[in-house]
């Protein structure tokens, strides 16, 4: 008898804690990270108070380090030198998506002996680490990238205007704590843009030319759960909500760590780097476009044979279904819908983020070389994706 399920890998943080009240929960498996221990945490330090005292009240040395923008080169550049001369022994982020991958770019850079763009993609030489990162662990605070189970880290290089990972299997977190009370009473913009981030990263994994039997199962039950939480949370905060997207937001992690993610985040990585936007609402106003020509490229392309093909229409349909069943619309209706449903919810177009039309043709040369759209379901033409940036302003 032979095997009817196809051979796959999969890479995950080493310890998942998921659930309400798992970060107060877990200071103490914190603390046994390190000494000193660096704190890595947004704007607001007043915001992470908490753990801060929590962590020196046994007896751990902490250091905090606060991340106000995006990560650049200048800041983790910045940040390896602060936890060099701490000597820090590892790094606890608590934050967003911006937050994690500082603290998960710094754990991977300060034991290593090459500069910060030696070890990065496409715009830098792409070197692996040269040393095992230090001990890190992650808790989000905004239910949308997923990070903290991801082996890469996003960093924007201002000099070639690009956002680009620095990656390596053992940048996977010693410990993630997915704890949806974080999340609580988000505002309702951040909610809609880390939220529609979340949905995307289950949803193009899903459609994934890299798929797997573990990613699917994930993403199956994570796409309907994300755009039922999501709908909701725009009517009225909901606590069983805020549960469903941290829940959505970790199965895209790990389905996007082993699956890869596609068009959308092939364009958004661009973008995000040439106008500093942010993240999720780039995806958010590119994901139904894209699923759109995704949709008709698979129909019409001569590449796919005819089982793969019907393979993907299924996938297709299943997440027009799924789209539809949240926002109450036809299956035939659901990626328009999704377009008109974000807008009225105060998601703003590509022009409103800064995207001007000048910069559409190189914004799709230089998509098309990014890491992400490996993982497109089928390849796009320049003016495919030129017709989708415009589609999405």
């Amino acid at each position: 008898m032979t095997s009817s399920i196809p051979s796959f890998q999969f890479m995950t943080a080493t310890t998942i804690h998921f659930g309400r009240k798992e970060a107060a929960r877990n200071v103490a498996v914190l603390g046994k990270l390190g000494s000193p221990l660096l704190l890595v945490h947004g704007r607001d330090g007043a915001r992470v108070q908490w753990l801060l005292e929590a962590l020196i009240g046994l007896g751990v040395e902490v250091v905090a380090f606060s991340v106000p923008r995006e990560p650049d080169v200048a800041l983790i550049e910045e940040g390896v030198a602060r936890a060099r001369a701490t000597q820090a022994k590892a790094i606890v982020a608590i934050g967003g998506g911006a937050v994690i991958d500082t603290g998960k770019a710094l754990a991977a850079l300060v034991p290593a002996t090459r500069p910060v763009m030696d070890h990065l993609e496409v715009v830098g030489k792409g070197l692996p680490l040269e040393q095992a990162p230090l001990p890190f662990a992650a808790l989000p605070t905004t239910a949308g990238t997923g990070a903290e189970v991801t082996k890469n880290a996003v960093l924007t290089v201002p000099e070639a205007a690009r956002k680009v990972s620095l990656r390596d299997p053992r940048m996977l977190p010693t410990l993630a704590i997915v704890d949806p009370e974080l999340t609580d009473y988000l505002p309702r913009a951040i909610t809609l843009a880390s939220g529609l981030d979340a949905v995307t990263q289950v949803i193009e994994p899903y459609l994934s030319c890299k798929a797997n039997v573990l990613t699917d199962l994930l993403c199956r039950d994570a796409i309907p759960k994300g755009l039922e939480a999501l709908a909701r949370l725009m009517k009225a905060e909901d606590k069983g909500a805020r549960d469903a997207l941290a829940w959505t937001s970790l199965c895209g992690g790990l389905a996007l760590a082993n699956a890869g993610l596609g068009a959308v985040h092939g364009l958004a990585g661009v973008l995000g780097g040439e106008t500093g936007a942010a993240h999720g609402a780039l995806c958010g106003a590119l994901l139904p476009h894209v699923l759109k020509a995704n949709e008709q490229e698979v129909r019409v392309s001569t590449e796919l044979a005819e089982v793969e093909r019907n393979r993907l229409l299924e996938r297709f349909a299943e997440v027009r279904g799924w789209i539809g069943g949240a926002l109450g619309c036809p299956a035939d209706q659901a990626f328009d819908e999704l377009a008109t449903w974000s807008g009225a919810n105060a998601l703003p177009g590509l022009q409103a983020q800064g995207v001007e039309k000048a910069l559409v043709p190189s914004v799709a040369k230089a998509s098309a070389a990014s890491s992400s759209m490996k993982g497109n379901p089928v390849p796009l033409s320049l003016e495919t994706l030129e017709s989708i940036l415009h589609a999405a302003g």
